[in-house]
């Protein structure tokens, strides 16, 4: 899996969109086994009333965000993620990055984090890293099988092969996890090198995980369908009409709500909402 050297007569960005292409081949190549047994952990997790909680630092925050809440996904999947960690816009001064990449090299934070949640016997972790060298997702990964869970590492292999985990960290994320599912993007993670530049350019990470956490989705739905516990939808009203959109949206983020209710119920007795949801998007739910 090597950087991508720009030919005579091809631009940057054509060769860049073409390693896009390449890296979203090789996942699906390579990973097909890895997605459907996430899937059907997923499936068999939603299904049973439970939660897939899903948690990434820095820019693995995007594949989190990714699965849900959008158009085109549905609850039983629970984002996690930390500003302390992920708030990278200011980059310099209070709130910068450099803050954020010291505290994600911490230990213990993860244990900080989980703290705030109840598990069910059915969940399920994710946690996304492109390097899983960092403390914070590998002792997320550690402290949620401590808890449990089964835990499924979405990481790139070779970036995680080519350099030594963090002391705090004691391992990489792949040797921590039950299944790990790789975004198959070189050491660098950058894929394209530009003439005499020293370093290369155009990161891949971001479409190995977001292709992966798609292909979940829509598998997991299909299984949930065919067991005929498939959760709301959140549609566009330009596919269903306004009325039905709104409907939708709003049995989805009810039936997170239920849900995330039993996992932050610190007491572990009842909540105000305790009923499973029955409106589904199979046709069954409002109009």
């Amino acid at each position: 899996m090597a950087v991508a050297r720009m030919t005579e007569g091809v631009s940057s960005a054509s060769t860049w969109l073409r390693e896009a292409v390449s890296l979203i081949e090789r996942v699906a190549a390579t990973q097909a086994d890895g997605i459907e047994t996430a899937s059907r952990w997923c499936a068999d997790a939603i299904g049973n009333d439970g939660l897939v909680h899903l948690f990434g630092a820095g820019h693995s925050r995007i594949p989190v965000e990714e699965m849900f809440p959008r158009y085109g996904s549905y609850p039983g999947f629970n984002p996690i993620v930390e500003l302390s960690v992920t708030f990278h816009t200011q980059v310099v001064g209070a709130n910068g990055q450099r803050q954020a990449m010291f505290i994600e090299r911490m230990p213990g934070l993860a244990e900080v984090i989980l703290s705030n949640f109840r598990f069910g016997p059915h969940d399920v972790m994710m946690v996304f890293s492109a390097s899983g060298l960092s403390a914070l997702p590998v002792e997320m990964a550690r402290v949620a099988k401590a808890r449990g869970l089964r835990v499924i590492a979405v990481t790139s292999v070779a970036q995680s092969m080519s350099a030594e985990p963090d002391p705090a960290a004691g391992a990489r994320l792949l040797d921590v996890a039950d299944l790990v599912l790789d975004v198959c993007t070189p050491p660098a993670d950058a894929m394209v090198t530009i003439g005499t530049l020293e370093t290369p350019i155009g990161p891949g990470s971001t479409i190995g995980a977001v292709a992966i956490v798609n292909a979940i989705k829509v598998r997991t739905a299909e299984l949930l369908v065919e067991r005929g516990v498939m959760p709301p939808v959140i549609t566009r009203s330009s596919v269903v009409g306004s009325a039905r959109s709104k409907a939708l949206f709003d049995a989805a983020y009810h039936e997170h709500a239920r849900r995330l209710a039993r996992a932050i119920d610190q007491q572990g007795g009842g909540t105000a909402i305790d009923e499973p949801l029955v409106a589904m998007s199979t046709g069954t739910g409002p109009r």
